[in-house]
């Protein structure tokens, strides 16, 4: 009978309703619920779907590499991380004011794991995290498409921008004049996070030209929080740690095998002995 309603839901790509109200028919218990509480049912069901299909695409969108939040920061390695700058900045009071955070420190430190846990920013806003070339290629690419000016717009309106492996190659004519139109359509407008192993001191020379250089860094740099990281490679000491572990292993292994051939060859001969 309903059929033909579920159909009509699906057309209107009311996709939530028209999988409750199948539910509803394939249970005989929904009949003693009133109409207004199976209408109910449908539309939060609607709700719910919009919202898991909303959230699903800005996170393809944010293009995270890491699946990070603030509760995962571990402050157990040393490597000079700020508690009491971290407290700080989970208030969100920098997001809102539209200021930036510099994550800076060697490679392998966790650059790249603490910029999209965003100490302060609310789970609803995922923002984007991308290398600096990477962006800087697609701006060059939307340039000869004729798309630049969207992008540019698209880039703009992003609350909050994470940009990693920043300053670590020079940039060329072009890409600095790219680079200028991002921060300035940005600036006091929305919030950039940069991650780099590169000291801010270099910034100025892999920018190249010191007009730009200035530019960009009084947009970027006296607005921004800083955290500076240091230390041995969490990449290193994962590795050495993996090495030892199979070894470790291995070890076990070759001590097994060598009791079973022990035994083995006792056993045998313990045989051989009893026959004679």
């Amino acid at each position: 009978m309903l059929h033909p309603t579920i159909d009509k839901l699906r057309r209107l790509r009311l996709i939530g309703m028209a999988k409750a109200l199948e539910e509803q028919l394939a249970r005989p218990d929904s009949e003693r619920l009133s109409f207004d509480e199976r209408l109910g049912i449908l539309v939060d069901r609607e709700e719910v779907d919009r919202q898991n299909a909303a959230l699903a695409q800005r996170l393809r969108l944010a293009r995270l590499r890491q699946a990070a939040c603030l509760e995962d920061i571990d402050y157990r390695t040393a490597r000079g991380l700020d508690r009491a700058l971290i407290r700080t900045l989970s208030s969100g009071q920098w997001l809102q004011q539209h200021n930036n955070i510099l994550i800076l420190g060697p490679t392998g430190i966790g650059k790249s794991w603490i910029a999209p846990s965003a100490p302060g920013r609310p789970r609803r806003l995922l923002g984007t995290d991308q290398r600096l070339p990477r962006l800087l290629d697609e701006l060059a690419m939307a340039r000869i498409d004729g798309k630049y000016a969207r992008l540019l717009a698209r880039i703009a309106k992003i609350r909050l921008l994470i940009l990693d492996d920043w300053a670590t190659a020079k940039l060329t004519v072009e890409q600095r004049r790219d680079l200028m139109e991002v921060i300035e359509d940005r600036y006091q407008r929305a919030s950039t996070i940069l991650a780099t192993q590169v000291p801010i001191d270099r910034w100025h020379d892999m920018i190249g030209d010191p007009t730009y250089a200035d530019a960009i860094m009084d947009r970027l740099v006296h607005n921004a929080y800083r955290i500076e990281l240091r230390g041995e490679s969490l990449r290193r000491q994962i590795g050495k740690k993996s090495i030892e572990d199979q070894s470790t292993d291995e070890k076990r292994n070759a001590n097994k095998q060598l009791t079973t051939l022990v035994h083995d060859t006792h056993t045998m001969h313990s045989g051989a002995t009893a026959d004679t």
